[in-house]
């Protein structure tokens, strides 16, 4: 089992920026691949950033590359993203997930694919 709880998200302005982290529990977190995902009112649950079990391969959204990071500290059981310039269509509650699969060599994209979830947090953009 791993249990992960997220940072507070909260409000943020357009152009800001905001760092979301996620502590993890349980597993050996440093053997996972790390999502994070995100859902907005009345939209489907969408994939934001993932990152190897090692953090030297990561994969983005089309919609948030090069405005938001995912990174990791295996050494605190961490990961965090980065959300740089975000805008009001960024506005979702956001989650962290954990793909159970020890060293795996494939980032999904899926949410189906991931086996451990966050709470998940508001993040809000206003213009």
């Amino acid at each position: 089992q791993v249990q992960l709880v997220e940072s507070a998200g909260g409000l943020v302005q357009a152009g800001g920026s905001l760092r979301l982290s996620c502590a993890a529990s349980g597993r050996t977190f440093s053997a996972l691949a790390m999502g994070w995902f995100r859902q907005a009112p009345g939209k489907e649950r969408e994939f934001v950033a993932a990152s190897s079990w090692g953090g030297r391969v990561t994969d983005y959204a089309d919609s948030v590359k090069g405005r938001f990071t995912i990174s990791r500290d295996n050494a605190k059981n961490t990961v965090y993203l980065q959300m740089n310039s975000p805008n009001p269509s960024d506005t979702a509650v956001y989650y962290c997930a954990a793909d159970a699969r020890p060293y795996s060599s494939t980032l999904y994209v899926s949410s189906g694919d991931y086996d451990y979830w966050g709470q998940g947090t508001q993040v809000t953009v206003s213009s």
